[in-house]
């Protein structure tokens, strides 16, 4: 019979690009208006391995950021200043699940860096819960990991932000996703037909600018815009629900002409919900994209950098590569995938 020691638990949770409606998910807003989200998660992944073992000691490794932390096993741990996500998670367990200490050392990576407007953040946090439910045969599903990830964030750990993100990683696919008060949420799976998805996937390039950017600054901004109900920025929240529901429909039809109309008109949108969403450098850039050959472009995630999102004929696809590689940042043609956050167990022999 294997030991404890060789035991190794695995899990990841995959990157989302959000389509249509982010901003929609802010407690502030939907709790006021209800929020309408459509995203979509790709081949890219947050990652979490835990080593149990009996040495009495926590150690994290966040290995793409090369920071590490440890502490003597205990029930509670400090919330660390380098590695807040870490110990905030573990936390959350212990008190709610386990109630005693835990000896491990857990290592972690993600695909994408931080502040890249793919939701890598929250991703993580839901590769880390769905690691620890492996390891323990914690009684959580694809809701109650969501909803865990998303109040350690907010709650425990005070992290500004909204409410996709979790989802996207946990249920991963297509999805229409609804926000409502006293944190309902509804995640509609979108059964795409398989040419559809082949001709999207075959249609959009995703582009990081090279600048990572701090989300909670964006959306405070956002927040404080939900209070006066007569203001351009909330109309502008408003404009971005809608088109969420139209990029639906247009996605479930195959009318790809629609779709792209409604890729520039949320961005439009969402520029006008907060100042600091595009900058010069921004707008240069989307310019910069339509003069050589794509049709609409957007920033996913909150905005301010991060990865630009670009939608073309496929045809112009090369084209549309060949120009941004001649700029400084990073482009990827990513794969669409149907499932969310997975874990397995090994043991080494």
């Amino acid at each position: 019979m294997s030991s404890e020691k060789q035991k190794i638990i695995r899990s990841k949770a995959p990157l989302r690009l959000g389509l249509a409606g982010g901003g929609t998910d802010i407690a502030n807003y939907y709790n006021r208006y209800g929020g309408y989200v459509l995203n979509a998660t790709v081949d890219m992944y947050a990652y979490c391995t835990i080593e149990p073992d009996a040495s009495g000691k926590i150690s994290f490794f966040a290995a793409d950021l090369n920071k590490s932390e440890e502490f003597t096993a205990d029930d509670k741990l400090p919330v660390s200043p380098a590695l807040p996500l870490h110990t905030g998670i573990y936390n959350r367990i212990a008190a709610d699940f386990i109630k005693k200490p835990l000896s491990f050392k857990m290592t972690t990576y993600s695909d994408a860096p931080a502040g890249s407007g793919l939701g890598s953040s929250s991703t993580l946090v839901v590769a880390i819960i769905k690691a620890f439910a492996e390891w323990l045969s914690l009684p959580l599903g694809e809701y109650d990991i969501a909803a865990i990830a998303y109040k350690i964030e907010r709650e425990d750990i005070g992290l500004t932000g909204g409410k996709q993100d979790q989802y996207a990683a946990t249920f991963g696919g297509f999805n229409f996703m609804e926000f409502y008060e006293n944190d309902r949420v509804i995640v509609n799976p979108l059964r795409l037909k398989r040419w559809i998805r082949n001709e999207l996937e075959a249609s959009l390039v995703l582009y990081y600018t090279g600048v990572s950017r701090e989300s909670a600054n964006i959306i405070n901004e956002q927040i404080l815009h939900t209070e006066n109900a007569h203001s351009k920025n909330i109309e502008s929240m408003h404009e971005m629900k809608k088109q969420a529901i139209i990029m639906k429909e247009t996605l479930l039809r195959g009318d790809f002409r629609g779709f792209s109309d409604c890729l520039l008109k949320g961005w439009l949108a969402k520029k006008n919900a907060a100042s600091s969403i595009s900058n010069p450098f921004l707008d240069d850039l989307y310019k910069y994209v339509i003069d050589n050959g794509a049709e609409a472009a957007k920033i996913s995630g909150a905005g301010g950098g991060g990865f630009m999102m670009v939608y073309c004929n496929p045809c112009n696809r090369i084209a549309v590569i060949r120009a941004l590689k001649e700029k400084q940042g990073m482009v990827l043609t990513p794969s669409f995938t149907e499932t969310g956050t997975q874990a397995w167990t090994i043991y080494n022999n």
